[in-house]
């Protein structure tokens, strides 16, 4: 069966939830440094350098959940809602070195940005912006058929889900392994497998990839299909033998290795 049957076919609540019902730095707050009424106003102030996609279609914890990582990393970032991403140049999205798109909705995500920002952001990343794609940021990072909107940042591939999900699991407790042989146990919930494009970084149980990384034109782009952000309160029920913490200290491995262009070992 084609990835896109597999995304496509799979039953519809399971598409639409994406990642986005999980439980429930300093921040540059709605890119007050742009002029952003002008839309031919290049940026006229420094901007920190992870911009944080919040808008349409994100999951709200899972936002906080990346924001909290950051802010324990002392990161600087911003965060953008979708309007203000259409409101933006291209040029004002390539100011910044790394775009993080989390976990939600990823139909309502890429059809929540018009058709223009889909266009500006794969620009930019072509033209060297840095990417970072959690779960539904990693499906958005493909291709989708119309009328769904996509980055199509991996030149046409698309992303099915985790082989979990055809049995009806909606969110697990997932082992990947590095490989250097470390195993990272992952909170999983309706994430991809990133078959087709990039480097394996890490693998699910079967072997497929469940971190990925790879160039789209110039830009640096990783993607994940767990979510090593979450915070320990998501886990309430599920049976970990690590503490989040340990999950916690990857996601920040992996947004250093978006951020700074660092190739990770992979297979």
């Amino acid at each position: 069966m084609s990835l896109v049957k597999i995304v496509f076919k799979l039953s519809l609540s399971a598409v639409l939830a994406g990642c986005s019902s999980s439980p429930n730095g300093n921040t540059v707050d709605g890119l007050q440094q742009f002029a952003v009424a002008s839309k031919s106003a290049p940026p006229t102030m420094s901007v920190p350098p992870i911009l944080l996609f919040g808008g349409t279609g994100t999951s709200p914890n899972d936002v906080k959940a990346i924001e909290s990582i950051l802010k324990q990393n002392h990161q600087e970032y911003a965060r953008v809602t979708s309007e203000r991403l259409d409101a933006m140049t291209q040029s004002q999205i390539q100011a910044y070195r790394l775009l993080i798109v989390p976990g939600g909705n990823f139909l309502d995500m890429g059809n929540g940005l018009t058709a223009g920002t889909i266009a500006k952001v794969r620009g930019a990343v072509k033209g060297g912006l840095n990417y970072l794609g959690i779960c539904a940021g990693g499906f958005l990072a493909g291709s989708f058929p119309a009328p769904y909107k996509s980055f199509d940042l991996t030149s046409g591939v698309k992303f099915g889900f985790y082989a979990a999900e055809k049995y009806g699991t909606r969110k697990a407790v997932i082992r990947i392994t590095t490989v250097d042989g470390q195993v990272l146990e992952q909170y999983w919930e309706d994430g991809p497998e990133l078959s087709g494009w990039g480097d394996k970084v890490a693998i699910y149980p079967d072997g497929k990839p469940a971190v990925a990384e790879g160039f789209s034109g110039d830009g640096w782009v990783i993607l994940v299909g767990t979510h090593p952000e979450a915070p320990e309160i998501w886990r309430q029920g599920m049976a970990f033998a690590t503490p989040a913490s340990t999950s916690n200290a990857y996601a920040m491995t992996l947004i250093d290795a978006a951020l700074n262009r660092k190739i990770l070992p992979h297979y």
